[in-house]
């Protein structure tokens, strides 16, 4: 069995590594489990850089590392839009780091100023480090956009910890995406997750 140390604290990616690689031989070790504190300065310009970043940063402390960012855009504004979160998801604009309940606040202030109703996208990256080497892995523009998706200003009912704007999200199917009859990940539709998995096995020799 391969032990992986999974360079998160955020307990839904830690999740969503687990259930992408379920029946694999392999054991996820956690950054609270290792005592690590640490963490690196991100100063990627895309999330693949980012998590190429914190696996080379991680690997001091294990093996094998995994490890992931994301950008998130809102399709109707620039990309220079100092409202575009990008990958500044919970410290938008520099501010102090928000937790769950603010980043919730924030953004349905901004959807709402906005008209109440933006789509929007996920750009994911990922990063192995496997003995000594980083490798990078990023789901292409065509690939988020198939999994798009309407921020609103009006947050549901449900939560899930570490990925909060998932309250604020509706799937084009307009059903908020932490509602119980949907997919507990919308990248299941697209082609980006059996790429990922792919790329996984392959670098951390699975």
């Amino acid at each position: 069995m391969k032990t992986i140390l999974v360079g998160t604290t955020n307990p839904s990616k830690a999740a969503y590594f687990r259930e992408l690689l379920s029946g694999c031989d392999v054991r996820f070790a956690t950054l609270q489990e290792l005592s690590i504190a640490q963490e690196p300065v991100e100063t990627g310009a895309t999330p693949e850089e980012n998590a190429r970043i914190k696996a080379a940063f991680y690997g001091k402390y294990a093996d094998y590392v995994l490890c992931a960012d994301s950008g998130l855009y809102f399709d109707a504004l620039d990309l220079a839009d100092p409202r575009q979160p990008g990958l500044s998801i919970r410290t938008p604009g520099g501010c102090a780091r928000l937790d769950d309940e603010q980043m919730i606040a924030h953004y349905a202030q901004i959807v709402h100023h906005l008209g109440g109703r933006m789509l929007a996208y996920y750009l994911d990256g990922a990063a192995v480090y496997a003995c000594g080497e980083v490798y990078g892995f990023q789901a292409t523009r065509e690939e988020a956009m198939t999994w798009a998706f309407y921020m609103t200003d009006k947050p549901s009912q449900w939560r899930r910890e570490g990925w909060p704007l998932d309250t604020l999200s509706v799937a084009l199917d307009g059903k908020y995406f932490l509602d119980p009859s949907r997919p507990r990940f919308p990248q299941a539709t697209s082609g980006y997750r059996p790429r990922l998995r792919a790329f996984l096995m392959d670098k951390l020799g699975l």
